[in-house]
Formats: C-alpha cells, structure tokens, sequence
C-alpha cells in the first residue's frame, strides 16, 4: 500500500523541518468527504540500555506513514486504500503544547466532534500557556 504524502502549504513535506516538533493536520477520505482532525509528533522518546543503565534518546516517529489513531479511520484505510486519503498539515508546530493547543482549536472551531462529516469522537486536552511558545 502505497503512502500519499503530508501536504503543507500545497507541497508535500518529506523530511522533519529544522526546529519543529510536530504538527497539526486534517486527513480526509476522498471517497465519502469525512474528516478527521489530530495531531502528530515528529520524534518519540525511546530507551536503550548503555553501560548497564537506561538512556533516553529521541527518534524519529512514524509520521511519515500515520493515518490517524481514530479506529474507524484505520479501518477505513486498510479497506479502501492509503490512496483514497488526502493529508494535510495545518500547523508545523515547535513545542508539544503548541501541537495540543492547535488541535483543540481547530476541533472546536469546526465543531469536529459535533458534525457526522467528522470521524472525530472524542478529545483529551491539557495546555498551560506557558507550554505554548510561538
């Protein structure tokens, strides 16, 4: 199953931008219209053993081949296809309470978990503005 690619700002973004740490984005199923909103982390926080002890280092998630954590989306793209998605990124964001912040508001500005057109069921949100840099 072939990838389609995050689009930003009408072209596609292959590789992490220098100084941002994740991003906001709306995937859309072109076969029904339906919608999802979220958010995704450009790198993951993993462990490795060094020396007998646990070091923590930063990775590279898997955003490049993310779909969403809905279920019904997921299950929607091992139906039809990743090819049947359209992805785009609304926010390139450099902290994770930026990231939170801007999903939240583009969930409530588009009433996401309100409308039918959105697969949207749910959100969790915590955001302090200090957390919230740019």
């Amino acid at each position: 199953m072939t990838t389609t690619p995050w689009i930003y700002n009408k072209e596609p973004l292959t590789e992490i931008p220098e100084g941002y740490y994740g991003f906001v984005y709306l995937i859309t199923n072109n076969v029904t219209h339906k919608k999802y909103v979220g958010r995704k982390f450009f790198y993951v926080s993993k462990t490795r053993q060094v020396k007998l002890k646990k070091k923590k280092y930063k990775a590279e998630s898997d955003w490049q081949d993310y779909y969403g954590s809905n279920k019904t989306i997921q299950e929607e793209v091992a139906r039809l296809g990743k090819g049947a998605f359209h992805r785009e990124i609304l926010h390139l964001c450099k902290t994770k309470g930026t990231a939170n912040y801007y999903e939240a508001s583009e969930i409530f500005k588009r009433d996401a978990i309100l409308k039918e057109e959105y697969y949207n069921d749910w959100m969790h949100v915590k955001v302090s503005k200090s957390h919230v840099k740019e």
